[in-house]
């Protein structure tokens, strides 16, 4: 009986209940520290770059799975346009092989088809937003595909 009071004990400091309107959840107690210090670098270049009406900023999250991409006005707090690798317009065109969006090539084609959805709404120039994550891989395939649409970053 001693050792189950002390394992739900260590149960209950790793997680934390919170009960909403008769239903439970359980969330994460803390971050892991690689995912802390990106939201830290995330917050850092947050306080730098914005976006205007004129000059939106492209807002990447990088996912182990799957890119999402947001074009954001910052003084108006709009969101232009979004994109990710989840919708069903970027499925039909990247295809069943690579549609997890785990690839370069899926990457880089969403940032064509953001890209192209600016030029369409009037966005020849924006800001990028890394979001914390380094720009290398499927960040770069991003912004190099939104370049090749017709954005200016």
């Amino acid at each position: 009986m001693f050792a189950s009071t002390a394992m739900s004990a260590s149960v209950t400091t790793a997680t934390a209940t919170t009960r909403a309107r008769g239903v439970s959840v359980v969330t994460r107690a803390s971050l892991t520290p690689k995912e802390a210090k990106r939201q830290q670098r995330h917050r850092k270049i947050r306080s730098k770059v914005s976006g205007t009406s004129e000059r939106p900023r492209i807002s990447v999250y990088r996912s182990n799975q799957h890119v999402y991409v947001q074009v954001i006005d910052d003084e108006n707090q709009k969101t232009i346009a979004a994109l990710g690798t989840m919708s069903k317009s970027v499925k039909a065109v990247i295809g069943e092989e690579e549609w997890k969006g785990k690839t370069i090539s899926a990457a880089e084609q969403v940032g064509k088809m953001l890209g192209a959805a600016c030029v369409e709404k009037g966005i020849t120039q924006a800001v990028f937003d890394r979001g914390g994550f380094l720009y290398h891989g499927r960040v770069r395939a991003i912004a190099e595909g939104a370049r090749e649409a017709g954005v200016s970053i």
